[in-house]
């Protein structure tokens, strides 16, 4: 790995400190570098908060080395007002004068405008270091923006003979503490969480982060024709909840009840989802809602815990055409995950 990359590996690692605190934002980070050494480093950490070029040119403590230093940053700096000031303008007024970028932004508001202003100012350009990582790393934004609806995870644990629950639909617990713990992370770092009407009536999960710090995702609930009682958890109002159905649009106690009709239900489910800047799904549906995803091609990442019980007989697990691409050991767990190759 040259300079180039290992510098922008940084920036790419201190992005994703922003994970589940800047969406709608893009993770970005920033490294400064003069004579090959960093001398200024930050990342975009909260939405509405400096964004990582601001944070680390603040960061350089002898600012009479900036005209003399390269800036890296994984995401195209902004050229437009937003929450904060354009990046660009700060770039410029520091003298830096070589700007290291990952990927061009999505966005059609920067979309190369940002690039095209430094090009003009006399500042060299170099793009496409460790372009691929870079998308990676922001594949929720980079969907949203590519195809107006969110980044989808599907998420199930299923026995080593593929079920997902018995036949009483008890499924409690399939999986071990461990990967149990890691879910909850998995839900800091989403936009929003999903489950049907199955899953909600009999799993009655509260949907919430717990045993990790992080925001709850915005819970979201399908119920076509409005039969879950309102006793259950994922209507106790204690963080913001939306159920879709065929039914009415109604707000309760931080609920909102939302109607899209049954024709294009899905879609217009996720077309809702957009229009609420959510910018990645996680899915924790039973097999039906996943199967129903799968089948709509409604998802783009896999997350599959694979326990070592057995149930013999149940409820079975949706099954994917595609190999998995990673697989990691959890305490006696294996999780696979997937990426939808049709999805790009």
């Amino acid at each position: 790995m040259g300079n180039l990359e290992l510098y922008m590996q940084r920036t790419i690692d201190l992005a994703t400190n922003g994970l589940g605190h800047v969406s709608p934002n893009p993770l970005v980070g920033c490294v400064i570098i003069h004579d090959n050494k960093i001398i200024g480093e930050g990342f975009h950490s909260k939405y509405g908060g400096n964004h990582a070029e601001v944070e680390a040119i603040n960061s350089v403590k002898d600012t009479r080395l900036l005209g003399d230093s390269t800036l890296f940053v994984n995401l195209e700096p902004c050229s437009h007002f937003g929450k904060t000031p354009p990046c660009m303008d700060l770039i410029l007024k520091s003298g830096i004068k070589k700007v290291v970028v990952a990927n061009k932004d999505p966005n059609p508001k920067v979309a190369g405008k940002g690039l095209e202003k430094l090009k003009e100012a006399g500042v060299e350009v170099v793009m496409g270091i460790l372009e691929m990582h870079g998308s990676y790393l922001n594949r929720r934004f980079f969907k949203v923006h590519q195809t107006q609806r969110p980044y989808i995870i599907l998420k199930w644990a299923q026995t080593a003979d593929g079920f997902m629950a018995r036949e009483n639909y008890d499924s409690k617990w399939i999986s071990n503490e461990q990967s149990r713990l890691l879910v909850h992370q998995y839900r800091a770092e989403e936009d929003a969480i999903m489950v049907g009407r199955g899953t909600a009536h009999h799993d009655n999960p509260k949907l919430t982060v717990r045993n990790w710090v992080g925001a709850n995702p915005l819970r979201v609930v399908l119920d076509p024709t409005i039969a879950l009682a309102t006793h259950l958890n994922i209507f106790d109002g204690s963080t913001a909840t939306v159920c879709y159905n065929h039914e009415k649009n109604h707000q309760q106690k931080n609920v909102d009840w939302v109607k899209i009709p049954k024709q294009g239900f899905l879609p217009g489910v996720l077309e809702d989802l957009n229009k609420r800047a959510i910018q990645s799904l996680l899915v924790e549906g039973g097999a039906k809602l996943l199967r129903s995803m799968i089948q709509e091609n409604f998802w783009d990442e896999a997350r599959v815990f694979v326990a070592p019980t057995r149930f013999e007989k149940g409820i079975e697990a949706p099954k994917l055409t595609e190999m998995h691409q990673e697989e990691r050991a959890i305490s006696g767990d294996s999780l696979k995950i997937y990426y939808n190759q049709r999805n790009g």
